[in-house]
């Protein structure tokens, strides 16, 4: 993956997240995409497996009505083969990973991934 695509990206997605522009974001994604979260087992229930972009959007949407104050600050973003990761603090300084798999200009597969509560005192949840 090329260094300039990533920031771009990278850009773009944190960009949209702190407009709370679902539409905007939901546009990286395929259709068949599949996210997988700690945070939406939490909030969903289940194995915390999202699939679909219009389950994705239902997920979103849920966890922006529950954290209306959602914000996010990018501290790097990693280009790798066919992937990017994007590091960032959340809203409550939190430190979190997502991790994007493409193919082509769409992400087709996300993991969010999170520091155990232990060793991130300002919690990432």
């Amino acid at each position: 993956m090329d260094h300039d695509f990533a920031r771009a990206f990278a850009d773009s997605w944190v960009t949209s997240w702190n407009a709370h522009d679902l539409d905007a974001l939901l546009a990286h994604f395929s259709d068949g995409v599949t996210f997988s979260s700690p945070v939406a087992a939490r909030l969903l229930g289940g194995d915390g497996v999202i699939r679909g972009k219009e389950a994705l959007r239902a997920y979103w949407t849920e966890g922006l009505r529950r954290i209306p104050d959602l914000r996010f600050e990018v501290v790097g973003v990693y280009a790798g083969v066919g992937c990017l990761v994007v590091n960032y603090r959340n809203q409550r300084g939190g430190l979190v990973n997502e991790v994007l798999v493409f193919d082509g200009p769409l992400v087709t597969e996300g993991y969010g991934t999170y520091l155990d509560a232990g060793d991130n005192p300002a919690g990432a949840r």
